[in-house]
């Protein structure tokens, strides 16, 4: 027999267990959620978190292909994006998100009265036409503040 305190001591061990999903939104999803994308997944695997942490990337208006200046400015840090491709977010994966993360761009088309977890505007500059200088100060603070949050997600868990 299981009495109601079981019960919530059940669901609560359900919901622990669930990973934290990030979400790092851009317009055209070919720059700064890119690069916080990859620095996601390293962070996943450098920290042993696969299964704990979710990271999830897209645009409003995703673009035909990655920025080619983003791509170098990647290289330079050993981290390969030259395969990926921008993609639409939806509306349903920035609601099922505990954290959505927008680059200092309009994500208007995903209406944040939906987002069910934290949202949060880095304020970067684009990084498209920008020269290999800047890209790397871009790239280099998206590393610092994708760091700085799991080190925040990781302190509550």
């Amino acid at each position: 027999m299981t009495n109601e305190s079981d019960s919530d001591a059940n669901a609560a061990t359900t919901e622990s267990t669930d990973p934290t999903r990030v979400a790092f939104v851009c317009v055209q999803n070919a720059g700064r959620s890119q690069m916080a994308y990859a620095f996601g997944r390293k962070e996943v695997s450098n920290r042993g978190l696969d299964g704990d942490i979710e990271i999830i990337t897209g645009g409003t208006q995703p673009a035909d292909h990655v920025h080619d200046e983003v791509v170098q400015a990647m290289t330079a840090v050993d981290v390969d994006i030259a395969g990926r491709t921008p993609r639409e977010i939806t509306f349903e994966e920035t609601q099922d998100s505990d954290y959505v993360i927008t680059m200092g761009c309009s994500a208007e088309n995903v209406c944040p009265a939906g987002w069910a977890g934290e949202n949060r505007d880095w304020d970067l500059d684009d990084p498209d036409g920008k020269s290999d200088a800047e890209v790397a100060e871009i790239r280099d603070e998206i590393e610092r503040r994708v760091a700085d949050l799991f080190d925040e997600i990781r302190g509550q868990a």
